[in-house]
């Protein structure tokens, strides 16, 4: 169990065409991890080494390109940082096509993925316990990150403050999506911040009352 008292720090820092929200996790000790590597990760790379933390991992949220794009530069800074990816994205990294760059004329390849991550695992940071959640339908192997006692969701391109994630990508499934929303987010405590792939953060509470897209009423 983690310690309720451990103060978990979440900063955010928008990178990209596509302003995605990359995160810094940290919990008072020396360690840190990144969430999601956008374009330009030059930030990610000068606050990690402001901080003088040692990145203990790079999680991925999903493979779309706006938030791989930078893995290989974050990787040649942090060589010893592994990749963390849910196991139904392990193919996206080396490939465009799945990864949506090809149809950006990018064609980005990222660096395979370290360890695959599953349904229901936990992971530690400095005394602070996460629950890895698959919340597919943005994308096959979409995450959502929680720490209970910080009451904390990161969900990547799943939920955004009066808005969800676009279902129309070749990958995608609306009503994965949908379900993820109702049954693995809204049934978070209201109080829960919600830290989206991009915009500002929300609340669960907020979601549920106002999000014009899904609402509560089939939990």
């Amino acid at each position: 169990m983690s310690d309720p008292a451990v103060a978990v720090t979440i900063e955010s820092l928008a990178l990209g065409p596509f302003e995605t929200n990359c995160y810094l996790v940290h919990a008072g000790g020396p360690n840190c991890w990144i969430i999601d590597a956008s374009f330009g990760p030059a930030p990610i790379v000068r606050r990690v080494r402001e901080l003088a933390k040692t990145p203990a991992a790079i999680i991925l949220t999903h493979a779309h390109v706006d938030h791989i794009a930078g893995l290989g530069e974050l990787r040649d800074a942090f060589p010893d940082a592994p990749i963390l990816i849910h196991r139904a994205e392990r193919n996206f990294l080396a490939d465009p096509t799945l990864n949506l760059s090809a149809a950006l004329g990018e064609r980005v390849v990222a660096p395979p993925a370290d360890r695959l991550l599953t349904h229901g695992e936990t992971l530690g940071l400095d005394g602070s316990t996460w629950r890895v959640i698959h919340t597919p339908g943005h994308s096959p192997g979409g995450i959502t990150l929680v720490c209970d006692d910080a009451r904390i969701a990161l969900v990547g391109d799943t939920l955004f403050a009066g808005s969800i994630g676009r279902f129309d990508f070749p990958t995608s499934d609306g009503e994965a999506l949908f379900d993820s929303i109702r049954r693995s987010l809204y049934t978070l405590p209201d109080e829960t911040r919600i830290l989206p792939g991009h915009g500002p953060e929300t609340t669960i509470a907020r979601e549920k009352q106002t999000n014009p897209f899904v609402r509560p009423d089939d939990i």
